[in-house]
């Protein structure tokens, strides 16, 4: 009887699993050294970075093979709504949910947004954009306590223009996005100034205009601003936010000139 061959064929014979490798800047506490950790997850079709962190968080092993910790990072909503899950993605600040990892080239380089103190990995504190959100009143100021009943109607063209301004998620993109804000200003940062636009353009909002416009000349306001149009290239909810800039500039410069004059603002 002769010999048979019983190796499989190599067509039948096992592939290897298809991996994505990411390459994640971590810090275990606010004061502590960064470092750089390798990771290696499944591929999935349709995968994101946060399923992907998701996998991490439930092997954490690393590429060497190493038991790790589980990575920390920030998330809610998964449909790029909450603006909280913002990290920097192969160099680009942008929402790690929308990320499809089928869009990088690898090893996908996780690191948390350099504009903000980092807190643990990728979660960073956004506090001061918060801060700078009460500094320029962004709310409509109406406390509740009795019905006012139907408020004034807005232009439809007016509506249409300030809805994409209400998509601001507060997320921090931009202000990563954006030279200008650094240690060595106090530059609020470009969304806060569209947020302006936003406010001061609603009937009621507007009773505080001239507050919110008084906070922009302050330290930190627009003459911070340097026009590099980084912000608007990076918004993930594509707010033209280099349009609210140059209708702040205009408006702060009208409201400095009736400041200077005396002009009598229940005129406008």
């Amino acid at each position: 009887m002769s010999n048979q061959n019983t190796a499989a064929p190599e067509h039948e014979q096992t592939t290897k699993p298809k991996t994505v490798k990411f390459e994640v800047l971590r810090q275990d506490k606010s004061d502590s050294p960064s470092y750089w950790e390798k990771f290696e997850v499944p591929y999935r079709p349709n995968m994101n970075v946060i399923s992907a962190l998701m996998e991490i968080r439930r092997n954490p092993v690393n590429s060497d093979g190493k038991k790790s910790t589980p990575i920390s990072w920030d998330m809610n909503c998964l449909e790029e709504v909450c603006g909280a899950c913002s990290m920097v993605i192969n160099g680009r600040p942008r929402q790690s949910c929308t990320a499809l990892v089928d869009q990088f080239v690898q090893p996908i380089k996780l690191e948390p947004m350099k504009t903000f103190p980092v807190v643990r990995d990728l979660i960073v504190d956004r506090e001061f954009m918060f801060d700078s959100l009460k500094k320029i009143k962004a709310w409509v100021p109406i406390d509740g306590t009795y019905d006012l009943g139907d408020g004034p109607r807005m232009p439809e063209r007016k509506r249409q223009w300030a809805y994409e301004l209400s998509k601001c998620m507060t997320c921090g993109v931009c202000l990563d996005a954006c030279p200008n804000v650094n240690d060595k200003t106090n530059f609020i940062g470009p969304a806060l100034l569209s947020q302006v636009r936003l406010f001061n353009t609603h009937p009621t909002g507007a009773m505080n205009k001239d507050e919110r416009l008084d906070a922009l000349m302050t330290d930190g306001g627009i003459a911070e601003c340097g026009n590099s149009q980084n912000c608007v290239v990076a918004c993930p909810k594509g707010i033209p936010l280099t349009t609210s800039i140059a209708a702040m500039n205009r408006a702060t410069n009208i409201h400095m000139f009736k400041n200077f004059f005396g002009s009598d603002h229940m005129v406008d």
